[in-house]
């Protein structure tokens, strides 16, 4: 059936035919495939048989990186609920020291795109969850109620966030004024930068994979980063040269920022990720 509608799917937008295809690992969204043009060519395939438009939401974020940033991304052939077709990247989620140099420049240089409010023109996803980004003048707020209110009541709706938990995520949102600020100004991230999301062959980057873009304090996507080691030292260093690192984010919004992943987390899988949710709460006094 996938096989099918990739290969109608490549005839059909790309006026070719299709070779060859074979499942890939990975993927939050839909089925994902390898396939192979009959020159050879090779591209991947990304398959959502309810086609609830996390396919098309994926693809304009990769579109808009390529347009508004240099981060290497994928090229996107085609786009739609149901199908997406894009460029086939070689490399491994493995990281040399030189690599985590280049990452960490893609990543300052993306963090140098702004715009004059936090959010997006249009939600886009993390995961296959919907990210929702009305534009906010304010980080504390949009982070309050777009991040961590938002995943948290989701979260609580679907039975993994008990009613104890919500409320004292509810207050720790009250306390975010005196706890993170207002950065300026809003910085463009990637938003899901974790070492499966990205590929290098030797010393370079060669993709960033999977977006969750949204104009934010940068601090978040370090955070995340650091949060599933992504990158090491060797990434936060070369970070730390090109745009500074506060230490007071590494001693404290770190954790905080890092409670917006971890409910995610805890809406997908629940168990450990519950845990370190309750860890950093406790750390901040709720």
């Amino acid at each position: 059936m996938a096989e099918r509608i990739v290969a109608e799917g490549v005839e059909a937008h790309l006026g070719d035919r299709m070779l060859s295809v074979r499942p890939l690992g990975g993927g939050c969204i839909g089925e994902v495939y390898r396939a192979e043009l009959e020159d050879g060519t090779p591209l991947v395939a990304k398959v959502d048989r309810e086609g609830e438009s996390h396919l098309e939401r994926e693809a304009y974020m990769l579109r808009y990186l390529r347009k508004k940033s240099d981060l290497p991304v994928p090229e996107v052939y085609h786009g739609s609920e149901t199908l997406l077709l894009m460029e086939f990247v070689e490399g491994s989620s493995h990281f040399s020291k030189e690599a985590e140099h280049h990452a960490a420049e893609l990543l300052a240089a993306l963090h140098d795109i702004t715009s004059d409010t936090f959010g997006h023109e249009r939600d886009t996803l993390i995961g296959s969850l919907n990210q929702p980004n009305p534009p906010t003048a304010s980080w504390t707020e949009f982070f309050r109620e777009q991040r961590l209110m938002y995943i948290a009541s989701v979260a609580h709706e679907a039975g993994r966030l008990p009613a104890e938990d919500l409320l004292r995520v509810e207050r720790l949102s009250e306390k975010l004024d005196e706890l993170i600020g207002e950065p300026n100004p809003p910085a463009l991230i990637h938003g899901d930068v974790w070492s499966a999301n990205v590929l290098a062959r030797g010393s370079r980057i060669t993709a960033f994979l999977d977006p969750a873009i949204y104009y934010a304090n940068p601090e978040i996507e370090l955070a995340f980063i650091s949060l599933f080691d992504s990158f090491g030292n060797d990434f936060l260093k070369r970070y730390a040269e090109i745009r500074g690192i506060d230490t007071a984010f590494l001693e404290t919004r770190r954790d905080l920022y890092n409670l917006y992943p971890l409910l995610v987390h805890t809406y997908y899988f629940g168990g450990g990720y519950l845990d370190s949710v309750r860890n950093i709460l406790g750390r901040f006094g709720v």
